[in-house]
C-alpha cells in the first residue's frame, strides 16, 4: 500500500496557508443557478454497526453520518459514506462513535463509493464536546496521479470508553441551541421564532442590541452542515458583540443585530454533506425563496424594514472551504455605507502577524441566487461572505471573529446616518 508521508508536512502547509500564502486561491467558479424545488434525499439508517469481536461503530447521535461499516480482516474496518442526494459539492462530511469491549488497535478505511474524496482531516474526541487533530502518524493519504486521494486511512484504538470521530468539531442542533440559551443571559439578547424547518425544526432568530431598529445588521451561518470553522468564527464575532465593553455597549446602543446562527437545523442534524432536508443548497435559494429556510428569513428581514422604518446596514454570511477568502459585492455599487466592508476586512486583517486577507470581489452587477447577493442587491446593507479555511487553527479562527467584531463596532461606532 502507498501512502503519502504521515501527514506532519500536511498540517505545517495548511498551518502556513491559514497565515500567508504567496499565491492567493482564486476561490469559487461563477455561480451556477439551479432548480430549488424539493428534492427527495436518502436517510441513512440510524444503527449500531457489530463489526465482530466485540467492536462497535455507531450514527445514532445527532449530526452523524456513518452509512456502511463492515470488517475486511483483523485489523481494517470499512467504512463508506455517501451523500445525501445528488448532483452534490464534494464536501464529505463524517461523523461517528466507535467502543469495544476491550482494547483494540486497527485501521479504518474511509470510502466514498465514488460519490466524493477525502477532504476533511479527521478530528477526534473522548467526550463528544472537545475535538482536536488525530495524530498526524496515525492518517494517511493514498498517492494518487491525479484528482483527490477518494480513499482515507485512520489507525485507532478502541476501548471500553467511546471515541468520536469527525471532519469537524461536531456542532450539533443541541450544541447550538445552548449557545443561544446562553446569549439570552444578557438582557439584551431576545428569540424570535420566525417558522420551521421541513422537518418541524424552530427557525429562530436572536435579536441583540437595545436601539430602536432603524439600523439594522444580519448575521447567518451553517447553511452548509460540514462548514464548522464559519460557525466558529461567526460565534467569536457575536461574543465579542455581547461584551461588556464601552465599544459594545455603545453599538447595542446604536444598532440592532439580528442573527441566525444556524440556517440549516434539518442538514445538520441529518449530517447531510451540503443540502437541507428539501435536498437543495440554500445558499442558491435567495432568489426563488422555495425552501422554508430562506423563505422565513428573508421574509423577516422585510417585514422589519417595513414595520420600523430602518434598513440593514451590514450583512455577513459565515462559511468554510479549502482556504480563507472573502466574497464582497462589486465595488462599483454602493449600499448604505460604500467601502465598509473591505475597511472592515483590512483593519481586522492587520492585527494578525503575517495574514494577508483574500478578497475576492463580484465582477458582476447583478444579483445572484446567494445570500450575500440578497442582502445586498434587496436590502442594499454592504454585506460579504467570509469562507474561513477548513483547517484553520482554532485560536486563530477565534482571532479573526473577534477583530472582524471589534472593527466593525469602532468603525460604526463613528458613524452619523
Amino acid at each position: 500500500m502507498k501512502f503519502l508521508q504521515s501527514t506532519t508536512f500536511y498540517l505545517l502547509f495548511i498551518l502556513l496557508i491559514s497565515c500567508k500564502s504567496t499565491s492567493q486561491w482564486e476561490g469559487q467558479g461563477p455561480i451556477q443557478i439551479i432548480p430549488t424545488e424539493s428534492k427527495e434525499i436518502s436517510l441513512q439508517e440510524k444503527r449500531t454497526f457489530d463489526l465482530e469481536k466485540g467492536l462497535y461503530f455507531s450514527n445514532q447521535f445527532d449530526g452523524a453520518r456513518l452509512n456502511d461499516a463492515q470488517r475486511i480482516n483483523d485489523t481494517l474496518i470499512s467504512i463508506t459514506i455517501l451523500p445525501e442526494n445528488e448532483p452534490i459539492n464534494p464536501s464529505p462530511w463524517y461523523a461517528f462513535k466507535i467502543w469495544s469491549e476491550s482494547p483494540q488497535d486497527f485501521w479504518i478505511k474511509f470510502t466514498y463509493s465514488d460519490k466524493g474524496f477525502h477532504r476533511y482531516y479527521p478530528k477526534i474526541s473522548k467526550d463528544g464536546n472537545s475535538y482536536s487533530n488525530v495524530d498526524s502518524t496515525d492518517f494517511y493519504l493514498p498517492i494518487v496521479e491525479e484528482g483527490r486521494p477518494k480513499e482515507a486511512f485512520l489507525k485507532v484504538q478502541s476501548s471500553l470508553d467511546t471515541t468520536w470521530i469527525a471532519a469537524q468539531d461536531l456542532v450539533g442542533t443541541q450544541h447550538v441551541s445552548d449557545w443561544k440559551e446562553g446569549l439570552l443571559g444578557f438582557d439584551f439578547v431576545e428569540k424570535i421564532k420566525i417558522g420551521e424547518s421541513t422537518q418541524g425544526r424552530p427557525l429562530e432568530v436572536l435579536k441583540i442590541g437595545n436601539a430602536d431598529d432603524q439600523q439594522m445588521l444580519m448575521v447567518i451561518s451553517m447553511q452548509h452542515p460540514p462548514e464548522v470553522p464559519g460557525y466558529l468564527a461567526m460565534k467569536a464575532f457575536i461574543e465579542k458583540i455581547c461584551e461588556n465593553t464601552a465599544v459594545a455597549k455603545k453599538f447595542r446602543s446604536k444598532y440592532n443585530l439580528y442573527l441566525m446562527p444556524q440556517m440549516n437545523p434539518d442538514g445538520v442534524a441529518n449530517g447531510h454533506w451540503r443540502h437541507n432536508a428539501g435536498g437543495i443548497d440554500t445558499n442558491r435559494d435567495w432568489v426563488n425563496f422555495n425552501q422554508p429556510e430562506t423563505k422565513a428569513l428573508s421574509e423577516f428581514m422585510e417585514k422589519k424594514v417595513v414595520e420600523t422604518g430602518g434598513k440593514f446596514v451590514f450583512a455577513a454570511d459565515f462559511h468554510a472551504t479549502w482556504e480563507d477568502i472573502f466574497y464582497i459585492n462589486n465595488e462599483e455599487l454602493e449600499g448604505y455605507y460604500p467601502g465598509l466592508i473591505r475597511r472592515v476586512i483590512e483593519k481586522s486583517s492587520k492585527r494578525i502577524p503575517g495574514y494577508v486577507p483574500n478578497i475576492r470581489p463580484n465582477e458582476g452587477k447583478e444579483r445572484s441566487v446567494t445570500s450575500n447577493s440578497y442582502f445586498f442587491f434587496v436590502q442594499h446593507a454592504e454585506s460579504m461572505t467570509f469562507e474561513v479555511g477548513d483547517n484553520t487553527p482554532r485560536d486563530v479562527i477565534q482571532m479573526k471573529g473577534e477583530y472582524l467584531a471589534e472593527e466593525l463596532m469602532r468603525i460604526l461606532n463613528r458613524k452619523k446616518w
